[in-house]
């Protein structure tokens, strides 16, 4: 049940690139971090190259684009190597969608407590001692 927050700047035009951006990370997080699609929340936002700074010049002068992307998911569902990996391969599917990247593009994977997140009115928390204190029907004693 991540949320995901990608805020991108690039001179590449496509109907698409919010739709094909979204997609994208949704998929990784559910291929690299076993996150639920279905659950997935993704918000995507453009903004001016001519808007975007990395190191005092724009990046429209220095025709180059860029990301920040924002993932919030539980703290302790994941192991180092899982975000590492969703790190560099975010990063490497970014640039096939916006062209060349800035080096200053960044992921950030927040851990956060699973008794301070959650989503439609209960924590993280909660729904895990739900399904813990949840007992099969077979195995109810008769």
């Amino acid at each position: 049940m991540p949320l995901i927050t990608i805020r991108y700047t690039t001179s590449r035009q496509s109907p698409s690139l919010k739709a094909d951006i979204a997609s994208t990370v949704s998929d990784l997080s559910a291929e690299i971090l076993h996150k639920d699609p279905k659950v997935t929340a993704v918000i995507v936002e453009s903004a001016d190259p001519a808007d975007w700074f990395a190191g005092g010049k724009s990046l429209a002068e220095q025709k180059l684009a860029s990301f920040w992307l924002d993932i919030r998911i539980v703290d302790g569902t994941n192991s180092k190597d899982e975000k590492a990996d969703f790190i560099a391969a975010v990063y490497n599917r970014m640039e096939e969608l916006l062209g060349p990247l800035h080096r200053e593009s960044y992921v950030h994977v927040h851990d956060v407590r699973a008794d301070a997140y959650g989503f439609g009115g209960l924590t993280q928390e909660r729904r895990y001692i739900a399904r813990k204190l949840w007992v099969p029907p077979y195995q109810l004693a008769v």
